[in-house]
């Protein structure tokens, strides 16, 4: 049986309705060298038993992630998650594919939307937040874009010292808009970017200028440098921010931030090869109406009590499609829930503790290591969660048989021209034990 949805009449049906005689009609526009050409190369079907075994061999291949300490950063942080969290996220009223657009019957998810918003407001100091996005990488894209749309300007700066990764998706999203791209060097002694190289960069054509904080190699970023240049040249200021790093760091908002986005897969979120988790994007008032995605919004109903609707929907579906913000169609509904859900459970005493246990432990695992013959910080300025380590070591070959001991090392950054630099991670779910048995381990690996 083929689990098609129409049969072949009635798709001969909808076609004579088109005046047309084929599928291949219907999609005439698209050039011939655009299109696929044969046959995909995909294995052939397989019974229910057979696939069932297929999958079975295929999960069997998979680690059971408790069985490794993880030390590994660069985006995917292995932080606690609260058990309550999946058994609410659980419930049937939130586990749903379904999009809240009838405020009249999807008043709880509404609401789970408008306490994320106020939560991450809370969290950056802005004054709005949207209704979440996909993912970090693809929230800063839509901040450059909404800056080059807010100030008529297509040309944006950014720093050297932002995700490689991020990096690449952002220039993915402007080179199709034709916007420019002018990048920062960093300080290859401080690992922040190189305020002496300020004063050459195009800041009057600008339309935004991002910082990343901490940056990629986890350094600290002089905020206040970058912001001042931009916007005393009408440009805004974008921060790609941590959202752990903000339980001890001044929020955006209080440091002059316009746009404020990051990912929140470290609030709550399991780090499962790189995701499901969400975007977050906040930004000033002024420039609510140019924020893409929804908005969930307060009001009362007609008997004077509290209700949810969505009261800011800047996407083709609903305005016409010359004036919409972006072409995001959705958000991470559920995985925001999980991030409300876990700063709700931490209080803000709880969530200051998060941060400051994986600065602590963060700090103490990088004098561990620096006692190590041959080994060096790669970086001078300060760090929070993460941070490099130089020497002259294979670390890919390292990382190997670190695994074979239970440990999953740091990030190599060879893949980023740095030869002899690994990245680590530590998170407030290391123990001291886990730290010096890592150390211990890899002082015997590589003297």
């Amino acid at each position: 049986m083929r689990y098609l949805p129409l049969t072949k009449d009635e798709k001969q049906e909808m076609l004579a309705s088109l005046g047309l005689n084929s599928v291949e009609e219907l999609f005439q526009d698209i050039p011939k060298e655009s299109m696929f050409q044969g046959d995909l190369d995909l294995p052939g079907p397989l019974s229910e038993a057979e696939l069932l075994r297929h999958f079975q061999e295929l999960a069997a291949k998979n680690s059971d992630a408790t069985e490794y300490v993880s030390f590994l950063g660069a985006g995917a942080y292995d932080h606690l998650i609260p058990s309550v969290i999946k058994h609410i996220v659980g419930r049937g009223e939130f586990l749903t594919a379904y999009t809240p657009y009838q405020p009249e019957i999807t008043q709880g998810v509404l609401q789970s939307i408008f306490e994320y918003q106020t939560m991450i407001c809370e969290l950056t100091g802005m004054e709005a937040s949207n209704a979440s996005m996909y993912d970090g990488a693809s929230a800063l894209a839509e901040a450059c874009l909404m800056a080059c749309a807010a100030t008529r300007r297509e040309l944006v700066i950014l720093p050297s010292t932002l995700h490689p990764e991020w990096q690449d998706v952002v220039r993915l999203y402007l080179e199709n808009q034709d916007v420019a791209i002018v990048t920062m060097p960093y300080d290859e002694q401080t690992g922040i970017v190189d305020l002496q190289s300020l004063d050459s960069l195009p800041w009057a054509e600008a339309a935004c200028v991002v910082v990343q904080q901490p940056n990629f190699f986890g350094l600290l970023e002089n905020v206040s440098a970058l912001k001042e240049r931009i916007q005393g040249n009408g440009g805004l200021f974008v921060m790609a921010v941590d959202p752990i790093s903000l339980s001890l760091l001044k929020s955006p908002g209080e440091q002059g931030a316009d746009i404020v986005v990051g990912d929140g897969q470290s609030l709550g979120q399991a780090m499962g090869f790189g995701g499901p988790a969400f975007g977050f994007f906040a930004t000033s008032g002024k420039l609510i109406r140019r924020m893409p995605g929804r908005v969930a919004g307060e009001t009362v109903d007609v008997d004077g009590r509290r209700a949810f609707v969505l009261t800011l929907q800047t996407r083709e579906q609903h305005i016409r499609r010359e004036k919409a913000t972006s072409n995001i169609c959705s958000n991470q509904a559920l995985n925001a829930l999980a991030a409300t859900i876990y700063l709700s459970v931490l209080g803000k005493q709880g969530f200051r503790e998060v941060g400051y246990h994986s600065l602590q432990k963060a700090n103490y695992m990088k004098q561990r290591l620096l006692e190590i013959p041959g080994l060096s910080a790669a970086f001078s300025a300060p760090s929070f969660r993460e941070f490099a380590i130089k020497g002259a070591v294979d670390w890919k070959e390292v990382n190997r048989r670190l695994l074979d001991q239970g440990f999953i090392g740091g990030l190599p950054l060879a893949r980023f021209d740095l030869p002899d630099v690994v990245l680590f991670s530590v998170t407030e779910a290391r123990t001291k034990e886990e730290i010096d048995s890592f150390v211990s381990i890899l002082r015997g690996l590589i003297t």
